[in-house]
């Protein structure tokens, strides 16, 4: 069961796409350059990424992009969501994870901000799940070509009915006629107490997520996934713990540890307890961990972070082969 709306024009777009022309003239080169010269850095340049085509995936979570307020939530000020804009355009991913969504008309609004600073996407998704205030929601420059999302994924506490609160963002996107790239985004439930256990839900939720991913890969072994998102817990938790899988397993997945260029990880600042802490992931299958770009997985780092997102984006850059 799928939620969300497709939005975007029908023009596809190219990513990040390097032409190998340059490279292959030198095979014809005559005269004083060898012919074995031309081959020779023709498959230097595909050895090193030239000719590749380069993605590049943000994730961030926008700390209640809200247009109307209601519950417990305040609508989100002019202020921080043109901040969060200009953040995100800044950046320029040709995809965009968000957590902590509002209504279609809060994406719609993100969607206008970043077009004025030049940044189209062509599809969306966008899931609403039993948190009737925050909804997890994708934004892309790529054709989604699949949608698996779980709006409401159900389980027993304590003999109690429940829903992971914020469902699971599942889609494929096409790359190229070639190559796919699968993505689910999560929003594990936050730290504030509960009646239930918040840590107990949490784990639960966890627990749900790893068989989802787990059933990925019962179809697809060689699937080039991403897990992406806001898992409310560090990195030595048990729910964190259990998303990752076994380490060294056939399906276990790749924390990619993000940092900023001074080498801090934190993304989150709780002001209630003044901890800064990494609570927010990439985590890639063994299929897809060679293609990440090596020191890519970053967290931003930049000036007037607070003013648009009690958390920090985590971006990171994947290169596919052309003509895989």
């Amino acid at each position: 069961m799928v939620c969300g709306e497709i939005r975007g024009g029908k023009k596809r777009e190219r990513v990040g796409l390097i032409s190998r022309k340059p490279f292959l003239a030198f095979a014809n080169i005559g005269g004083a350059v060898p012919w074995w010269f031309g081959v020779c850095l023709c498959l230097w340049a595909l050895r090193f990424g030239l000719g590749a085509r380069e993605i590049t995936l943000m994730a961030y979570n926008l700390e209640n992009y809200t247009l109307e307020g209601g519950g417990t939530t305040k609508p989100k000020p002019m202020v921080a969501r043109e901040r969060i804009a200009k953040i995100i355009a800044e950046f320029r991913p040709d995809v965009l994870g968000l957590c902590e969504m509002g209504s279609i008309e809060a994406v719609a609004d993100l969607r206008d901000r970043l077009r004025a600073y030049g940044l189209e996407f062509i599809d969306e998704e966008v899931v609403f799940g039993p948190d009737t205030e925050r909804h997890l929601a994708l934004l892309s420059r790529i054709r989604i070509a699949t949608r698996s999302s779980c709006p409401r994924v159900p389980y027993e506490l304590n003999g109690v009915p429940q829903l992971v609160r914020r469902g699971f963002l599942d889609v494929t996107l096409q790359v190229d006629p070639a190559c796919e790239l699968r993505l689910v985004g999560v929003h594990l439930k936050s730290r504030l107490a509960v009646p239930e256990g918040e840590g107990e839900v949490r784990r639960r939720e966890a627990h749900l997520l790893r068989q989802h991913v787990d059933a990925i890969f019962e179809r697809a072994p060689d699937c080039r996934l991403v897990v992406y998102g806001d898992l409310n817990e560090t990195r030595e938790q048990p729910g964190v713990r259990e998303v990752l899988g076994g380490r060294g397993t056939a399906h276990g997945l790749v924390d990619l540890a993000a940092e900023d260029e001074l080498g801090d990880r934190w993304t989150h600042h709780w002001r209630v307890a003044d901890l800064y802490s990494r609570i927010d992931y990439f985590m890639v299958s063994r299929a897809l961990f060679p293609a990440i770009v090596k020191g890519s997985a970053r967290v931003g780092r930049f000036s007037g972070w607070r003013e648009a997102s009690d958390h920090r984006p985590l971006l990171v850059r994947i290169r596919f082969p052309t003509g895989e």
